[in-house]
């Protein structure tokens, strides 16, 4: 049984909701092969079940309406069984609905990296508990970006893992065919051990060395506000240095994409200029962000509008419109099941682009964090390029890991590579090679 006490107070930069710890059962002799977090703390998400807690899902109103949980997230478990130490669980944005990592209820915490910037959503606390050093790991889910985002504008690593392979039983759905499990950690080590503890247990040996190296050129464009070569020159010159230069080679992904995904004409035709006629665009990937969040409303209305229609939460700004939009929509069922194409096309046109042992190399997010209390229009501009980049690994269902590159004039500045759908030991492998 899990032993609990309370946590010493201590300044938390707004990241817990509550804090506590939660120590693994005790072994007489704690073997590293039986317990491989053992003496790591983490913390999670307020989106996760644990025994004896109401899950909060970052609104007042949801606390307030449902009763304490009866057992603990299958994850969460699986992680404290493995010898780590909980440390308590954190803010999150309302419903996950957002990926700018404020909260009108509990506060906003604070980016370690730029303090004037937002910490990124929707699993914000828990980047900045990682960042802040208050936590070895911690969980979070991603399903449009919520682990991703954050844990590049906290300057930490952040995994995305294949959809569908770590459980999500005992955690609040927001778009079940987007929902995954993920973790931050500051050390590509740990990051990967977590990873041995979460994910299934391979058939066979693990690659370390990427067979090819993809470089998406088309969306290192997508980038504002930074010069590209920051980004994408220091992530080349490592991967050339760890595994030859003979691997990497050169993609525009908005055309392989849009060749290769014939369902994606409809969401195309109809999508506008993400984030303003001054921005570049990819229009397949703008067709893949369209088609991503109508099947992320859809869902969420399923899963919450009938809560939402029946108790009229207090939402905060940006989420309260989005949540009002997904559960007012008249939903298609065409639309719908073209979404669900457009998903099993990409999920194979990407396997079929990276094989076993390849790397797509992306930026994850297309800039660094905006300034809190942001223009909404400039938020939702900034939102609108980031999920061109977001929906390649969220409606394809491959892992993607979000990889700190310092600062650039004093702000965060991150890349990401992805691998294919089931590939995500080889992934983590990958990144704790380079370092």
């Amino acid at each position: 049984m899990e032993k609990e006490q309370q946590a010493p107070p201590s300044s938390d930069h707004g990241a817990f909701m509550e804090k506590f710890l939660l120590e693994p059962p005790s072994p007489p002799s704690p073997q590293h092969d039986e317990f491989p977090l053992h003496g790591l703390t983490f913390a999670v998400k307020d989106i996760f079940d644990m025994e004896g807690r109401v899950t909060g899902f970052g609104n007042p109103d949801w606390a307030r309406t449902h009763p304490t949980a009866k057992s603990t997230a299958p994850a969460v478990s699986a992680i404290l069984k493995a010898g780590a130490t909980c440390v308590g669980k954190t803010v999150m944005d309302e419903m996950a609905y957002s990926i700018n990592g404020e909260n009108v209820h509990y506060g906003t915490p604070t980016n370690p990296c730029a303090p004037d910037r937002i910490p990124g959503g929707s699993s914000s606390g828990s980047a900045v508990a990682v960042g802040w050093k208050q936590a070895d790991f911690s969980l979070g889910t991603d399903t449009g970006g919520s682990v991703r985002v954050p844990a590049s504008f906290c300057g930490i690593f952040g995994f995305r893992p294949s959809h569908g392979v770590v459980s999500v039983d005992g955690v609040i759905p927001m778009a079940q065919s987007f929902d995954t499990v993920g973790w931050f950690a500051r050390d590509p080590k740990i990051l990967n051990q977590v990873g041995h503890v979460l994910l299934p247990v391979p058939e066979m040996d693990v690659a370390v060395n990427p067979s090819q190296i993809i470089i998406a050129e088309d969306c290192f464009h997508l980038l504002s506000n930074i010069p590209i070569d920051c980004v994408k020159l220091p992530l080349v010159e490592s991967l050339e240095k760890t595994f030859g230069g003979n691997a990497i080679k050169s993609l525009n992904l908005g055309d392989y994409v849009k060749e290769k995904v014939p369902s994606l004409t409809h969401f195309m035709s109809e999508e506008g200029n993400a984030g303003g006629p001054e921005y570049y665009t990819i229009p397949s990937l703008v067709g893949l962000s369209s088609g991503l969040r109508l099947l992320q409303r859809y869902e969420f209305n399923n899963n919450h509008g009938e809560w939402v229609s029946t108790v009229n939460p207090v939402l905060g700004p940006g989420i309260s419109e989005r949540v009002r939009e997904a559960i007012t929509t008249p939903y298609d069922d065409g639309n719908i099941n073209l979404c669900r194409s457009v998903r099993r096309e990409l999920h194979s046109a990407l396997a079929s682009l990276l094989g076993d042992n390849g790397i797509l190399a992306i930026p994850p997010v297309p800039g660094p964090p905006p300034k809190l209390q942001e223009d909404g229009t400039a938020l939702e501009a900034y939102r609108a390029r980031a999920f061109s980049l977001l929906a390649i690994a969220g409606v394809s269902g491959a892992c993607q890991v979000s990889i700190p590159l310092g600062l650039h004039e004093n702000l965060p500045v991150a890349v990401s590579l992805l691998a294919k759908h089931g590939a995500d030991r080889f992934l983590l492998n990958v990144v704790e090679s380079l370092y």
